[in-house]
């Protein structure tokens, strides 16, 4: 029975359909064809709804990165300027039983008769504070027989070389250079031959 009703229905609309003229054809087109033109905007006012949405999580996103990123700059500021202040504590912490020698060094020379002792006592605190240096990666230039260098060397004063292989080579020094970690910290005050 559902099966004659069915048919009866389809055998209605195709007669519908024939008997409609072109102009109502045209209208039922058109008709069916608004609310889908309706969805399209719809569709694109959602498109654009959620553009905004995606800008608007990509600016807070920006934003929280620049926040993120000035932070950073201001904390390596800060232990960049912590590192410049206390960066030599280290080295102030090594050399200070060296002034705790000379101080003891001084006291001794005020009471003492022997100058040999003192002069002792005075080349082992020498000896102690160079060994401190060298920890702290400082070393003489050296300068005793060595060809003129401008990276390591000053030259104060050229004097005639007394032989020809003394020609460009240092003859006296008269203040001594050093390096740490093979960067020059002071360059040697040198005398050349010429």
């Amino acid at each position: 029975m559902t099966e004659e009703m069915d048919r009866k229905t389809e055998e209605e609309v195709i007669r519908e359909e024939q008997t409609q003229t072109p102009d109502e054809t045209q209208a039922t087109a058109e008709q069916e064809n608004q609310p889908a033109e309706e969805e399209r905007e719809l569709t694109t006012e959602e498109k654009l709804e959620q553009a905004n949405e995606k800008i608007a999580e990509l600016e807070d996103s920006l934003l929280r990165k620049i926040a993120e990123f000035d932070n950073y700059r201001k904390r390596t500021l800060k232990e960049k300027t912590e590192l410049i202040l206390n960066g030599g504590e280290k080295t102030v912490t090594a050399i200070l039983p060296v002034l705790d020698d000379m101080e003891r060094a001084l006291k001794n020379m005020q009471k003492a008769d022997n100058v040999a002792a003192v002069a002792e006592g005075v080349e082992l605190i020498y000896k102690k504070f160079t060994d401190i240096l060298s920890r702290q990666g400082v070393e003489a230039i050296a300068t005793e027989q060595a060809d003129f260098d401008v990276d390591l060397h000053e030259a104060i004063a050229q004097l005639p070389a007394p032989t020809d292989e003394m020609k460009g080579k240092v003859m006296d020094c008269t203040l001594r250079g050093y390096k740490m970690n093979d960067k020059v910290i002071r360059h040697a005050q040198v005398v050349v031959g010429v």
